[in-house]
């Protein structure tokens, strides 16, 4: 098996365009942690079933400071004699020819998994000091406790190696006792406050991703008349999106919804298994996860053959002018919730004015929780207005509320406006004819020096400008 080849082509070594971004990215958070080693893994591969895995996805984290998509590598980021950090990135090499790994090694080996960069290749990529992976062990037990923090829970190996910290005594407090902070916690907590506000490499990714998403929503306008031929349509739906993705090198970035008639009233519809029939609505809630990892978030709800229904724009109307006032609270200085309550209030007065708000606006829209009359009209709403996105669809999870969910909107920062309204096939509170209508209008909104720009205006959310787009793309 050693024997016999022709030489292998060489792989040219050449810089990643994100290589200038990531080096500033891990600068600004040693700044956080000045004397401290950081480390960061990507993660492995998870085995999907016996012998086969999932398609690997490295760890948001690791990748924003690497821009590197390698299973089982690690970053490690140590404080430096001139006051910084120095990034030293721990990664597989080739299991070419030369290796054993070569034939036998089915994740790896190349002749399993085809020719991969190694240490020279990704060194030069992305402009960071390389060392084989092997090399890792040694390199986490040299680490002190004290004055390291990790990323847990994306490689077990890598946890075990590196102790958590608690400093003397921590586990003895007296009862009430103010505990030591979860030092990991704040590492974590840290790059996803860092990841908030975007430079111009992700803003430049999430409208690449946006564009490619677009171009999936026209495709499936196409296939609607197909869709409707079959007893699983939405399935037909969702495989064209997906495949749209593929064909042009990227991914979605979640499952995707495609829910039609009844089915838009479930929010995580992702079985995508129902029909599509003309006179209903399609919900379709959908992003492509571009090569760079940056996923857009996008909602329309189309009717299934091209004309809305008079009731259905009614509703659609009110969901279209709240998503209208939400996009309208976004600027900067502004708070994350403005853009939910914008919405909410649009849609308590419409639902106050249909007789299905038994309490006044203000009553319901009253934030106190323990206000005997808040939140009636959410039994319709369902979920908040707005997330921030980035490398995952519900981006910067981990950032503190003060810093997200409670803090102030700023220059950089990518969030979706996504209201909707959700009328349950069995509930009867509602009129008849709303019963199984379900609506959600979703875009990307990017938050400027002076306001605002939707990424993804480029698809229509009117309902007469749906109406003809529609009929553009069915011809």
């Amino acid at each position: 098996m050693a024997g016999g080849w022709a030489p292998l082509p060489t792989m040219t070594p050449s810089r990643d365009d994100v290589a200038p971004y990531t080096a500033k990215r891990r600068a600004l958070l040693g700044t956080r942690f000045p004397a401290e080693t950081l480390v960061i893994p990507s993660g492995g591969l998870r085995v999907r079933a016996n012998d086969t895995d999932y398609p690997f996805r490295p760890g948001s984290d690791f990748f924003w400071l690497t821009g590197c998509h390698e299973p089982d590598a690690v970053v490690i980021l140590r404080p430096s004699s001139a006051g910084d950090h120095e990034a030293v990135l721990y990664v597989a090499d080739r299991s070419d020819r030369s290796s054993s790994a070569f034939y036998t090694d089915r994740r790896y080996g190349e002749l399993w998994v085809g020719p991969r960069p190694g240490i020279r290749e990704r060194s030069a990529a992305f402009e960071i000091e390389c060392r084989p992976l092997h090399e890792l062990t040694d390199a986490l037990a040299r680490l002190s406790p004290a004055t390291t923090r990790i990323v847990r829970g994306m490689d077990t190996t890598v946890d075990r190696q590196v102790l958590c910290y608690s400093p003397a005594g921590a586990e003895r407090s007296a009862p009430g006792a103010v505990r030591p902070p979860d030092r990991d916690l704040e590492l974590a907590q840290a790059l996803a406050e860092l990841r908030l506000v975007k430079d111009d490499y992700e803003t430049a990714m999430l409208e690449n991703a946006v564009a490619a998403t677009v171009l999936g929503f026209s495709e499936c306008v196409r296939e609607l008349d197909h869709a409707m031929s079959l007893p699983n349509g939405e399935r037909w739906l969702e495989g064209t999106f997906w495949r749209r993705a593929r064909v042009d090198g990227n991914d979605v970035g979640y499952g995707s919804i495609v829910a039609c008639g009844h089915h838009a009233t479930v929010l995580h519809w992702v079985r995508d298994d129902g029909p599509v029939r003309p006179g209903d609505l399609a919900l379709l809630d959908m992003g492509v996860e571009s090569r760079s990892l940056y996923t857009a978030d996008i909602t329309r709800t189309l009717p299934v053959d091209g004309h809305f229904s008079e009731v259905q724009r009614q509703v659609y109307d009110v969901v279209h002018a709240a998503q209208q006032a939400g996009i309208a609270a976004v600027r900067p200085g502004a708070k994350f919730g403005d853009p939910h309550r914008a919405a909410m209030r649009v849609i308590a007065e419409a639902l106050h004015d249909w007789g299905l708000l038994p309490v006044s606006v203000d009553e319901s829209l009253a934030e106190d929780p323990q206000a005997p009359n808040a939140g009636m009209h959410r039994r319709y709403t369902l979920h908040s207005t707005s997330h921030m996105l980035g490398l995952d669809v519900h981006d910067c999870a981990q950032a503190r509320d003060e810093t997200y969910r409670d803090g102030p909107l700023v220059a950089g920062m990518v969030l979706t406006v996504e209201p909707g309204l959700y009328f349950q096939p069995d509930d009867i509170t509602v009129p008849p004819e709303l019963r199984g209508i379900g609506i959600r209008i979703e875009d990307d909104i990017f938050v400027t020096n002076d306001g605002h720009r939707n990424l993804s205006e480029a698809l229509p959310r009117d309902a007469a400008a749906v109406e003809t787009w529609m009929a553009e793309h069915r011809t």
